[in-house]
């Protein structure tokens, strides 16, 4: 990772491409090493304007099979943003020759996204009792975008991430009898996609950004694709995204009914609680997959990081859930 002299001096020298008047940027600031990218905090001033951006940067190594590089990231976010969602707005893109690598510098939107405090601190209590139709409400207005012009992004059917999923598993030589009978079942009762659209394909409590009066935005869209809107519905319902509220399935704050029925009325569709149980159970064999990734980044070399390493042995946790999923079909 580049020290914090030389990405300021780059990025000063990529801003001035970009603008018009004399600036000056400072505060610049780490916030996080994260296993998706690097997150940078910095404050433009422009004569008595002073605004707070966010430079979000690519590690550098092997990219997630189903990911997205930051550069579609930033396109189709910015898409998202021009049709009505709520997420950040882009300034600029980074080019080759700024020698940042990939990445893109975002308006820095205030707000919580560590789901600890969200879940737990008498701040947010407000905003957790309404977050769950609030997710469905916004899940609406991404499944909404017209997708004609997104012809960059990859489409990946429950059939293709599977076949794909699969053979990353298999890249890291693990032998885990429960992952290896969850890519049986589930290949065997793919839904039927009903309506295909644009999907995040990472909504879940850990990447909204919360206030004291709800989710204020909605960030990492490196996942971003084409595919069954249901998707985003089980992803959020994934015991993971719960941090230990087990027994409120939608990110730990709120209820399927809740998100549902909300859902429903903002999109238009109905919601094929199937379908949503299938992707439940991919997210979570996803889920377990990305934690043998991180590992795997790791170990390597590519980027040692404790973060990695501590997603690494979340791996465990994907056995129990997957566990539990298939008691509660038998039940």
């Amino acid at each position: 990772m580049m020290d914090e002299d030389v990405i300021k001096l780059r990025l000063k020298a990529a801003l001035a491409n970009h603008l018009q008047q004399e600036f000056r940027v400072e505060n610049l600031k780490l916030l996080t090493g994260g296993s998706a990218a690097q997150t940078w905090r910095f404050c433009l001033v422009q004569g008595t304007e002073s605004v707070e951006y966010i430079l979000r940067l690519a590690h550098s190594g092997v990219q997630f099979e189903l990911g997205i590089n930051k550069t579609i990231e930033a396109a189709v976010q910015s898409h998202a943003v021009a049709h009505g969602v709520l997420a950040p707005n882009i300034l600029l893109v980074l080019k080759p020759e700024d020698l940042l690598g990939e990445g893109f510098i975002m308006v820095l939107v205030y707000g919580e996204t560590i789901p600890q405090k969200i879940l737990r601190q008498d701040k947010y209590k407000l905003a957790r009792a309404q977050m769950a139709a609030q997710c469905g409400r916004l899940l609406a207005d991404i499944h909404k975008v017209p997708t004609e012009s997104l012809t960059y992004l990859p489409e990946w059917s429950a059939e293709a991430q599977l076949k794909q999923l699969e053979i990353f598993y298999q890249k890291f030589g693990e032998n885990i009898p429960v992952f290896d009978y969850a890519f049986h079942w589930l290949g065997k009762n793919v839904p039927h996609c009903a309506d295909r659209g644009l999907v995040h394909a990472d909504f879940r409590n850990g990447n909204l950004l919360v206030d004291e009066t709800g989710i204020v935005s909605i960030l990492d869209w490196e996942l971003a694709h084409l595919g069954d809107p249901m998707e985003d519905i089980g992803w959020l319902c994934v015991n993971s995204w719960r941090f230990g509220n087990t027994e409120m399935p939608v990110g730990g704050f709120g209820s399927r009914a809740d998100l549902y029925s909300s859902y429903r009325e903002a999109s238009g569709r109905e919601v094929n609680e199937v379908s949503v149980f299938f992707w439940e159970m991919l997210g979570v064999l996803k889920w377990g997959v990305i934690c043998l990734y991180q590992t795997g980044v790791h170990l390597s070399g590519e980027d040692r990081t404790v973060n990695r390493a501590a997603i690494g042995r979340r791996v465990s946790e994907t056995e129990i859930d997957l566990l539990a999923l298939f008691n509660d079909m038998v039940g």
